[in-house]
């Protein structure tokens, strides 16, 4: 591994298919779907709308309690790593955090609220706190902050978290408006995606820390890119991937001549224009893949999570290299926001269990 890239050293997660990270990865590597039909919520079409819901959640609990509920155990589980330290070895934490952009059936403050829960739990535990209110690609913009405040020496460790819920009525009625809403009605679209919600987290580290601290590392940060996309979704422009191929070629510059990436995760949900984009990116790209089209899209199994996304997709890299089911240890997660925010990150992945 690289001498001075940030070290992952913890995980963490909450999704409707499962309450940690490990359980969560398992799902997803088997299968599991976690949709269900919504308790009242119903589409034009007179039928339950599917959704994605966290089943131990109670489905009236809404706003930043909601978030805060799916947040605060992902971020205690990546943090789990660093709270049997010795006295001798106190870390700087900071905190990056990947939230939904503003939208109807969202509160009005909600991040501000959002970080308040966090505050009235964890106290004074973060000394920086970053936040990045763009849905999809927040993630990727959070691990760039967090490369950069490890780099300046702002902070020691950094975590990287990221939560999002589509399941407030507003919300859902607002997905079935833009024709967004996966189901049969006649404002549903066959190729429309699940509402999900849920909360990942990765803790980043610098390699002094995991040194210091004798935190043996999962995986290392190679690099991070960010794009930006001006033919948006829900828009009559034809998108032809620039704002993705321009994160990929950032990202990419990273690896030596020849490598290639092994796997790819992302959030592909099931729209067209997400799997048009990634196809022309691909395209221009397609020379640093060992295989492109051979993605994987947790979508299909926690449903759409927004800006979750990230952070849960870098999670299933580590975990699928340390279970031995990943083609290899080098991963690209990659992120499409609808504001045109566009994200790369590369992982290197430890060797894997016993091995």
């Amino acid at each position: 591994m690289a001498g001075n890239a940030l070290q992952i050293l913890g995980l963490g997660a909450s999704t409707p298919i499962g309450r940690n990270v490990w359980a969560s990865a398992a799902a997803a590597r088997a299968g599991v779907c976690g949709f269900s039909e919504h308790p009242y919520m119903v589409d034009t079409a007179g039928e339950a709308m599917r959704i994605a819901r966290a089943p131990w959640l109670d489905v009236g609990l809404d706003g930043a309690a909601r978030l805060g509920a799916l947040l605060l155990p992902a971020i205690e589980e990546a943090l789990a790593p660093l709270t049997d330290l010795d006295g001798n070895v106190s870390p700087r934490i900071g905190l990056a955090l990947a939230l939904p952009p503003p939208r109807p059936g969202q509160p009005d403050g909600l991040a501000d609220d959002v970080l308040e829960v966090i505050r009235e739990r964890m106290g004074d535990r973060f000394t920086r706190i970053a936040r990045f209110e763009v849905g999809h690609a927040a993630g990727h913009m959070a691990v760039a902050a967090a490369e950069a405040g490890c780099a300046r020496d702002a902070f020691d460790a950094c975590v990287v978290a990221g939560t999002d819920s589509y399941l407030a009525p507003e919300t859902l009625e607002w997905v079935e408006a833009c024709d967004q809403l996966h189901g049969g009605g006649p404002l549903n679209n066959a190729w429309g995606f699940i509402p999900g919600e849920a909360a990942g987290a990765v803790l980043l580290g610098t390699p002094r820390l995991a040194q210091l601290s004798g935190i043996v590392p999962l995986g290392e940060l190679v690099s991070v890119g960010i794009g930006m996309e001006s033919k948006l979704i829900k828009t009559d422009a034809v998108c032809i991937g620039e704002g993705l191929a321009q994160a990929f070629r950032s990202a990419l510059r990273a690896l030596a001549p020849g490598e290639q990436v092994h796997n790819v995760f992302c959030d592909l949900n099931g729209e067209p224009y997400r799997a048009d984009e990634f196809g022309f990116a691909t395209l221009r790209n397609g020379e640093h893949f060992r295989a492109a089209s051979d993605f994987i899209a947790p979508a299909d199994c926690w449903g759409d999570v927004g800006a979750a996304g990230s952070p849960l997709h870098m999670a299933l890299a580590v975990i699928a290299n340390r279970k031995r089911y990943a083609k290899g240890p080098l991963s690209m997660v990659w992120g499409s926001s609808e504001s045109g925010e566009r994200g790369a990150v590369l992982v290197r992945c430890a060797e894997p269990m016993g091995g």
